[in-house]
């Protein structure tokens, strides 16, 4: 049998699709059915972007549920932050938040995001997310799973 045959053969593999989520954001009417993500690390230690990545791969599939990574802020309608945001950090991210287009959300993914986690007190660490722009979501974790994640930003997109 050759590759072909055997892809043929075996077919997709992925994991099976999540439950819709059962609450929904009330700005989520405002992105329509198909999300644009932005991702910025505010200073992270890397685990939570391996995990967005995962999200993203053909295993969880996240462009199947209509959310898909952008290179540019002025194509997001998503802002996801991860990491506590370092003193460097904090005008990159304002700029990042400013340059989206309306409507726009922005979701803490982690812990760190959240509230510092163990980064806490650090001395190059101004605060959590919420303390530089307006965090309309979190996702717990650390790091969180890739199905926590794709859940999370399924329930922006209204699928």
């Amino acid at each position: 049998m050759g590759l072909i045959d055997k892809i043929r053969s075996i077919g997709r593999v992925a994991e099976p699709a999540t439950e819709a989520p059962a609450q929904r954001l009330p700005a989520a009417a405002g992105l329509g059915g198909s999300v644009q993500v932005r991702h910025v690390d505010a200073g992270s230690c890397n685990g939570c972007e391996i995990e967005i990545g995962q999200a993203f791969s053909p295993v969880y599939d996240a462009e199947r549920h209509g959310l898909r990574l952008v290179a540019s802020p002025r194509h997001a309608d998503v802002l996801t932050v991860t990491g506590p945001v370092t003193l460097n950090m904090a005008e990159p991210l304002r700029t990042t938040y400013e340059a989206m287009p309306r409507p726009r959300m922005v979701a803490a993914v982690g812990d760190c995001a959240r509230d510092c986690g163990m980064f806490a007190g650090g001395y190059g660490v101004l605060g959590p997310v919420s303390d530089v722009v307006p965090v309309d979501m979190q996702v717990p974790g650390c790091p969180p799973e890739p199905a926590a994640i794709v859940a999370a930003l399924r329930s922006l997109s209204g699928r």
